[in-house]
């Protein structure tokens, strides 16, 4: 199977098949749960902080942010996000790392120093050098945002603990693996680490008792 240079439901459908032959473990997450959803989020400022908050933090508890942060501030840009005050931001959720980090994205968004346009024809090692240019955009976040919003099929978040939890779960290992470990984990997994990354997503979405594990 030719892998696309963007997810679509029909190639996440293929590539699913194509994992299940290739890793039986995989193969039991379809078993029990059926194919897992594709995941996608809109290109732009507002994912890209929206993923900023979700930094060591719960999706719930960043979901809840977002909406107090859409709600302060219509239309959410660039420059309506600058002309926030500190203790807006502090009320909506941001911390205080976290709206410095909000707002040195703004602000390079707002210069140019960064495009999220071109990123939509750029590698995957130039999206993650651009992205990760901005402080505060870090290896985890850069990769969601190749894996969720430009949805290339071989995006892999090692520094994601839900990720981690299902690997371990699903792969009856003795503990929880580490980032370099679920690099060498997902190498059966090439081309498609984003596809077993969302079967993985699925198997931990759909058992309450490791969900619970999270932060």
């Amino acid at each position: 199977m030719d892998r696309p240079e963007k997810l679509t439901r029909q190639a996440l459908a293929g590539a699913v098949k194509v994992l299940a032959r290739r890793d039986h473990d995989l193969a039991g997450v379809v078993r029990r749960h059926g194919p897992p959803p594709l995941w996608a989020r809109r290109p732009g400022f507002s994912t890209l902080l929206h993923i900023i908050l979700e930094q060591q933090v719960s999706l719930a508890s960043a979901r809840a942010a977002y909406r107090k942060l859409a709600a302060a501030a219509q239309p959410l840009t660039p420059a309506t996000f600058l002309a926030l005050d500190d203790a807006t931001l502090k009320a909506v959720g941001f911390s205080r790392q976290k709206a410095a980090y909000g707002r040195g994205l703004a602000l390079a968004l707002a210069s140019g120093d960064l495009n999220l346009r071109a990123l939509n024809r750029a590698s995957d090692d130039a999206v993650r050098a651009a992205l990760t240019g901005v402080k505060g955009i870090g290896p985890w976040s850069a990769e969601i945002y190749l894996l969720m919003v430009l949805r290339r099929p071989d995006a892999w978040p090692t520094g994601d603990l839900a990720l981690a939890l299902a690997a371990q779960r699903v792969k009856r290992l003795p503990a929880m693996p580490s980032a370099p470990e679920l690099v060498a984990l997902a190498e059966l997994w090439r081309p498609w680490r984003a596809v077993a990354a969302r079967l993985l997503w699925h198997d931990y979405l759909s058992n309450p008792i490791q969900r619970g594990a999270a932060p």
